[in-house]
């Protein structure tokens, strides 16, 4: 008998903040029962396994991110579109390291609601970039390229790769700045 207030949702969200404290390594069933003030038999009311539960913790994260990037271009055209977007993107994966870890780790690749919650993040910066009159494969290898510069960028920062004493944010900026100057380049031609 599932505990009373405890549900799938309560369960997912409750890993996704161990994730961010512990990253995916670290999320353990009998840890997040605790946090729960449940016994960890208990989880299993709401998912199968550790691994069912961070498959869901990818698709999770996959939607939070999908509605952080929706919010913050609602209602923009491109550059602008694409600068807000760009940096709710950065935030979210400084802000939900763990979170955003598990967008790229899902065990089962293979999941339809994966798919799903991949393609949704997809289609929205295509539709941001749509304004740029992009077309085809050029569209998709643009989209292709915009978030290897975001996820690079989260990415190598989250590691502490950037070890120069230079702000972070000014880099970032100059990093959009330039894509978004060889769109341009792209559509005069």
């Amino acid at each position: 008998m599932p505990r009373m207030g405890l549900d799938f949702t309560t369960v997912v969200s409750a890993a996704a903040v161990l994730a961010d404290e512990k990253g995916m390594d670290g999320i353990s069933l009998g840890e997040l029962a605790q946090r729960l003030n449940v016994r960890t038999p208990s989880l299993y009311n709401h998912v199968d396994s550790l691994e069912a539960l961070k498959q869901s913790i990818a698709i999770y994260g996959l939607n939070r991110l999908y509605e952080k990037l929706q919010v913050s271009a609602d209602g923009l055209l491109g550059d602008a579109a694409v600068y807000v977007m760009s940096d709710a993107y950065v935030s979210f994966a400084r802000n939900h390291p763990g979170l955003y870890d598990a967008t790229f780790r899902a065990p089962v690749t293979s999941d339809p609601e994966l798919h799903q919650a991949q393609q949704q993040v997809v289609e929205l910066v295509a539709q941001t970039l749509q304004v740029y009159d992009l077309q085809g494969d050029h569209a998709l290898h643009t989209i292709r390229g915009f978030r290897s510069i975001l996820h690079g960028f989260a990415s190598i920062e989250s590691s502490g790769g950037f070890g120069l004493p230079l702000d972070l944010d000014v880099s970032f900026r100059m990093l959009v700045d330039t894509f978004l100057a060889g769109i341009h380049a792209r559509v005069r031609e």
